[in-house]
């Protein structure tokens, strides 16, 4: 019975010692990101808008001109466009 929780501790800190490594990496690249945000605002750059297109770019096409429909359709419900 020792020699299994032996074994089961050691695979318990096998995946903790995994997921902080992790943990740092994803710091880092977080890191990285933020000094790239920073580099485009200081050449100009909306970083609202920069951010918003990174997450339109990974949306499903379809997924996204579902949205774009159901948003211009609010919209012009709300008066904010014309109607299609």
């Amino acid at each position: 019975m020792a020699v299994e929780d032996s074994v089961a501790q050691d695979q318990l800190r096998a995946f903790i010692e995994r997921i902080e490594r992790m943990e740092e990496e994803k710091a880092a690249i977080a890191a990285d990101i933020k000094e790239i945000y920073a580099e485009a605002k200081g050449n100009g750059f909306d970083t609202k808008i920069l951010r918003k297109i990174v997450a339109i770019r990974k949306q499903d096409a379809n997924e996204r001109m579902e949205q774009e429909a159901l948003l211009e359709l609010y919209m012009s419900a709300l008066g904010m466009v014309e109607a299609p």
